[in-house]
């Protein structure tokens, strides 16, 4: 299965990226520097929350009804002529409940790496969010994922499996960061001592964690 950094690099990514990019009226790199972050971040706190029972049946439950795969069918109606507020109030339902209270931290270490402030880091998360659900809810359609093992299985492998362990690090430190400023500060550092070499997971978190 290709990892959602590999759909970023792809047709369909460069349209979401483009259509995110006009929606918001952010700059096209930066926007693609923020999705290349905040996806695989949405994703670890997607496993995370998945790693119960009830997280796993939450998200099987949003996947199969609303966030089937079909947004992704009409993209050029998506972007054309503005985002719907709609997508963006779902988005920001979707942000809010994968991460919590670290919402906040994680646009800002975000914001911090790309250049933006955090309201624009928002502002795209909100409209990719939707899309990022209906690329999960296409592939657990299409490998009739119906058990908490399988959709973990699904984000692992979205994720994928090549990412290093300090990638992982990165993912859980930012997910971990609490708000209060000092995590937050120890991360940023972190990220903002990295080069800016792109180039999906590899490049731009081995840009983080490169010298």
């Amino acid at each position: 299965m290709a990892g959602i950094l590999d759909l970023l690099n792809s047709d369909i990514g460069k349209s979401i990226i483009s259509g995110v990019s006009g929606s918001t009226g952010t700059d096209q790199d930066k926007t693609s520097s923020v999705l290349t972050m905040a996806l695989p971040v949405l994703m670890k706190a997607m496993e995370r929350n998945a790693s119960t029972p009830e997280g796993a049946a939450g998200l099987m439950s949003a996947l199969s009804s609303k966030h089937d795969g079909s947004i992704l069918d009409n993209l050029g109606g998506l972007f054309g002529g503005g985002v719907d507020d709609n997508v963006k109030n779902d988005g920001a339902k979707i942000l809010s409940h994968v991460l919590g209270s670290k919402q906040q931290g994680v646009e800002q270490v975000i914001g911090q790496k790309a250049g933006l402030d955090a309201s624009s880091v928002a502002n795209i998360l909100k409209v990719a969010a939707p899309i990022l659900m209906g690329v999960l809810g296409k592939q657990a359609s299409e490998s009739n994922a119906s058990s908490q093992s399988d959709i973990s299985g699904l984000l692992g492998g979205l994720l994928g499996g090549s990412s290093t362990q300090n990638e992982q690090s990165f993912l859980e430190k930012i997910l971990d960061a609490d708000g209060d400023g000092s995590v937050i500060d120890d991360v940023a550092g972190m990220v903002l001592g990295g080069s800016k070499s792109s180039g999906g997971i590899g490049g731009l978190l081995g840009g983080m964690f490169g010298k």
